[in-house]
């Protein structure tokens, strides 16, 4: 098989993948699982930038969006876990 044709195919599954995390971040009841749908977007996203030749964006991606903003989600969430007991 041909690498632009895997690439192609590869490119398309991490993009159905990220659609069907975000649907699944939108819908949830649970704020966790939200959290963690949007942190998995964020890291396919990083992904998809690596197959599109830009590895800074990729690191910057998945350093801030999947990593930073899930810890500060999370500790938001407990915050306000604490605040409400």
């Amino acid at each position: 098989m041909n690498n632009e044709l895997i690439y192609i195919i590869l490119a398309l599954g991490i993009g159905a993948l990220t659609i069907i995390m975000a649907i699944i971040a939108i819908l949830n009841k649970k704020l966790s699982i939200a959290v963690v749908a949007a942190g998995v977007v964020s890291l396919f996203a990083s992904i998809l930038y690596l197959f599109m030749s830009a590895p800074d964006v990729a690191m910057t991606e998945a350093a801030i969006g999947s990593g930073l903003a899930t810890l500060i989600f999370f500790y938001v969430l407990n915050k306000i876990k604490k605040y409400n007991d």
